[in-house]
């Protein structure tokens, strides 16, 4: 995986990244991790450091990378232009490539006319018979210039794909791509063929945009004399109105899936099935099951649509299986890194573990667990009236019933537990038969929690505490009579 550190990292990034990763551990390899930084004025400050980060957070640690050194580096384009300037040079000299001096401004007005008259925009060759002379003395006074591959007129230009199968371009079709360009930078072009096959690089894996560069990097490796890696070209992510997934769109970013409150292993799981499929058409599973079962032949071509709801359902049964004093953990560290100021974090491990127990059946992502939580964690809770009293229900009934509710979990209760809750207030309904049981429970449930929906009451009240669980109907109780 190559990426630039340009700004965020795309999930896209990653989706590329884990069949890459999955590939290498299956096949006792290695996966390497590049950074691009060549495209200098797109550098953004702590992006490189994002890039690790999100590999880190992910868990799709490299073998081989800038941070840490194998024997095939360096790991940073930046710091291989000798390098590309070599393999530039030698195709200059194998006439696989020519210098071009055409300014900016000429190239923009070329393209321009080539799109009003309905043609692909691709360099017209003006610089590639300069007579030898002009191209020295151009060279001599330090005039801007870059390196185009030279492109056969014409022939066909074919290779088998490991998803595609086999793909053809016709060599007319095909641009006189810059190879360098005249700051002495490389283009990806040049780069990665040459980064590829001196890193030893057996596999490439990425997305589907790039197949129209392969018969370029082919054409550059048959000048070179080496052997091209073999090419999987993956389906592209779409979004469900079927475009690219981009970053104007808000979940492009991977930093978005943490700070949502997603577990890495579930959205790796998710990606997964962008494209590929499980043999036995499961669903869930490891990222080990994956690279034991991980075929090229499992792949769709079709581009796979990028379903938010699938992603939250996954996340949710991930959280389902994960042990509670784990998941408590989980939760706690991303509040710590997300909601600094949160309530939850005022208590105890013990008391979170056991509200998170309570709630783990019905969340879906980290960040909803303190609105869904927070009745447990704060002194007070806003009572809607309308949520608290039962339909056509007599209001100082409805005190009546509370100050007896009260006395009986206060007198009555000597074991606070979810047993003994359900056993008092279940036989406590026989006393009040004007009341069904749905409006009694809902009553107590609304006072105690100001919610209507909670984990189950009994269980409820148990981690809520006698203390608090009477100080609640207590005010629920004067603000009724009020």
């Amino acid at each position: 995986m190559a990426p630039s550190p340009t700004g965020f990292i795309h999930v896209g990034s990653i989706y590329t990244s884990l069949f890459n990763y999955v590939f290498a551990k299956k096949h006792r390899g290695k996966f390497i991790l590049r950074i691009e930084d060549t495209d200098r004025r797109r550098l953004v400050e702590g992006a490189e450091e994002a890039v690790y980060e999100g590999f880190d957070w992910v868990g799709l640690l490299p073998d081989e990378s800038p941070r840490k050194p194998g024997k095939y580096g360096p790991y940073r384009q930046s710091e291989r232009l000798k390098l590309y300037r070599q393999y530039a040079e030698e195709l200059l000299e194998k006439e696989a490539a020519y210098y071009c001096f055409c300014s900016i401004n000429r190239l923009t007005r070329m393209r321009n006319e080539q799109r009003e008259k309905g043609l692909p925009p691709k360099y017209d060759r003006r610089c590639l018979n300069l007579p030898e002379d002009e191209i020295k003395k151009k060279l001599e006074i330090g005039e801007p210039k870059v390196i185009r591959l030279m492109v056969p007129s014409s022939g066909k230009i074919r290779f088998t794909d490991l998803i595609r199968g086999k793909i053809e371009f016709d060599a007319n079709d095909v641009d006189d791509q810059v190879l360098l360009k005249s700051d002495g930078f490389p283009t990806y072009h040049l780069a990665v063929v040459v980064d590829d096959h001196l890193m030893g690089i057996t596999h490439i894996i990425r997305g589907e945009e790039w197949i129209s560069s392969v018969p370029k990097h082919l054409l550059i490796y048959k000048a070179l004399g080496w052997q091209p890696p073999e090419q999987a070209h993956l389906p592209l992510i779409r979004t469900p109105d079927r475009s690219k997934l981009s970053k104007r769109h808000g979940h492009a970013s991977l930093n978005w899936y943490k700070k949502e409150g997603y577990l890495p292993e579930a959205l790796l799981n998710f990606l997964a099935l962008l494209g590929w499929s499980h043999p036995d058409e499961k669903e869930v599973f490891s990222l080990s099951e994956m690279i034991e079962k991980f075929e090229f032949s499992r792949f769709s071509k079709t581009g796979p649509i990028f379903n938010l709801e699938k992603l939250d359902w996954m996340n949710g049964v991930y959280i389902r299986q994960m042990e509670t004093r784990a998941l408590a953990g989980r939760i706690v560290d991303y509040l710590k890194v997300f909601k600094k100021d949160s309530i939850v974090l005022q208590s105890d491990e013990v008391y979170i573990e056991k509200v998170v127990a309570l709630d783990k059946e019905r969340l879906k992502k980290l960040s909803e667990f303190e609105k869904r939580s927070k009745f447990f964690f704060t002194e007070e809770v806003a009572i809607s009236p309308k949520e608290l009293l039962p339909s056509r229900k007599d209001k100082s009934r409805a005190v009546y019933i509370l100050k007896q509710s009260k006395k009986l979990l206060e007198v009555e209760i000597e074991k606070w537990n979810t047993a003994n809750l359900e056993k008092k207030l279940r036989a406590f309904l026989t006393e009040i038969p004007d009341w069904t049981k749905k409006e009694l429970f809902m009553m107590l449930r609304v006072a105690a929690t100001g919610k209507t929906a909670t984990p189950p009451l009994f269980e409820t009240l148990e981690v809520l505490g006698k203390e608090k669980t009477i100080q609640r109907l207590d005010k629920v109780i004067t603000y009724l009579k009020d």
